[in-house]
């Protein structure tokens, strides 16, 4: 578990402000439930979604998300597991391959969070922030993502990464701004075996 503390360049949970928001939120909360759940809301709901908010500049690294308030799902859930690593707590990237339109290819990925909850285990949660037909919770041991997979082709991939994939970091490193990373969104093929 001691992997899914790592501080990096991406995940930079030791950067002073990460480090300083990590604990504001935190307060005097105890248990890693009620920490876990805190981080969350605060990415979940105070921090926008480039897309949503038409918001530039294009974000990465977790402490850029939080200086700016904004980041597409990949870059709010490099904030998260920054600030979750910041309190102890183990946290790692996954991602769903869903279809764009979410009725038709093509296909992107979609990135979330997977923390280490003492009474459940590895526990998926999606700080994209929510709107008008999207609902992500915090309700252990229940899942509630964003999106669900149900159409060909997407899929959940069942990984969780210490640092996110190249080609995510790609994307949102070569953004000119939210509308150039929307028309460039990463996704890799997923084989059925």
């Amino acid at each position: 578990m001691k992997k899914y503390l790592d501080n990096s360049d991406i995940i930079d949970w030791q950067h002073p402000a990460v480090l300083s928001q990590a604990a504001e939120i935190t307060g005097d909360l105890k248990g890693d439930e009620a920490i876990a759940e805190a981080c969350f809301l605060f990415v979940r709901d105070q921090i926008t979604h480039s897309w949503d908010s038409q918001q530039n500049p294009v974000t990465c690294k977790a402490s850029a998300v939080l200086e700016y308030g904004t980041g597409y799902c990949y870059a709010k859930s490099h904030l998260l597991v920054a600030l979750l690593r910041a309190n102890a707590i183990a946290a790692g990237l996954c991602y769903q391959r869903l279809t764009i339109d979410h009725d038709r290819p093509p296909f992107c990925l979609h990135g979330l969070v997977a923390v280490y909850l003492e009474q459940y285990g590895w526990y998926r949660i999606d700080p994209r922030g929510n709107k008008p037909g999207v609902d992500a919770a915090f309700c252990p041991p229940q899942e509630k993502l964003a999106y669900t997979t149900d159409l060909d082709g997407e899929a959940d991939l069942p990984e969780i990464w210490l640092e996110p994939l190249a080609l995510v970091v790609d994307a949102l490193q070569a953004g000119n701004d939210y509308l150039d990373v929307a028309q460039n969104l990463p996704d890799i093929a997923v084989v059925k075996i």
